[in-house]
């Protein structure tokens, strides 16, 4: 049975876990904090500029999450020394490359501003939720626009953000019941965070206001508009802007 392998020494930050036969975990705690989270976006870079250097030969994939990064592999391509199975030999290549972490090359974070209608049609839940945090519209609306925020992840869908901390003001739960349908484009707010749909899909987030930019498009060159370890600023328009933006990026 395979199990976890911890790092030599007790002043590591993560730890490498099995998951399946042809992926590994490795984590850097349970709790989510903003440290953790660039931890993890700076690993991720560092494991695939060695991937594709050839230094980690059989990665296929490399994916990071909020506190943690799964690392896919080809087990047959993993060299393996004696007994050792795939998953311990890469477990230590692994090792070898985090250990070489140098905060001097750390890139500086994508700074992207991103333009928000809120409320009306395009935030129905905006004065609901403002009413249950004890805030008007407007306040909730500074609130959320009014700093530079991480996006943590890209997941659930192509090009689905989840973008914080917030302001602890901003701390809704989720919606007792989920929509079946969620415009593309719209902006979610639920647990000091925010995500946005990048395609119709369902969903259970407080929907408080919507973006005419496109979040994800299978034919560009970068199919996702936003990565892990950006900064986003969320940016309030009028619903005139909104529609003038929205006939710009689809007729590009």
């Amino acid at each position: 049975m395979l199990k976890p392998v911890e790092p030599q020494d007790s002043v590591q930050a993560w730890t490498l876990s099995p998951a399946g036969d042809s992926c590994l975990v490795l984590n850097f705690g349970a709790v989510l904090s903003a440290e953790r989270n660039r931890l993890v976006a700076r690993s991720a870079r560092q494991l695939d500029a060695a991937a594709r250097q050839g230094l980690l030969p059989g990665i296929t994939d490399i994916v990071p999450a909020m506190v943690s990064l799964g690392i896919h592999y080809r087990p047959e391509q993993i060299a393996c020394q004696g007994d050792e199975s795939p998953y311990e030999a890469l477990a230590a290549q692994l090792e070898a490359v985090l250990r070489q972490a140098d905060d001097t090359q750390a890139s500086e974070p994508r700074l992207i501003e991103i333009p928000v209608c809120y409320g009306g049609e395009h935030g129905p839940d905006l004065d609901e939720v403002a009413r249950g945090l004890g805030l008007t519209p407007q306040a909730l609306i500074d609130l959320h626009s009014g700093q530079w925020l991480d996006v943590l992840m890209v997941g659930f869908a192509p090009g689905h953000p989840y973008i914080g901390v917030l302001d602890e003001r901003l701390d809704p739960q989720r919606r007792k019941s989920p929509r079946t349908q969620v415009a593309a484009g719209s902006i979610g707010l639920a647990n000091r965070q925010s995500v946005i749909y990048p395609l119709e899909l369902p969903g259970g987030w407080n929907l408080i206001g919507r973006t005419p930019l496109t979040m994800f498009d299978a034919y560009r060159a970068e199919p996702c508009l936003l990565h892990s370890s950006d900064k986003v600023r969320f940016v309030p328009i009028e619903p005139r802007q909104f529609a003038s933006l929205s006939e710009q990026e689809h007729t590009r």
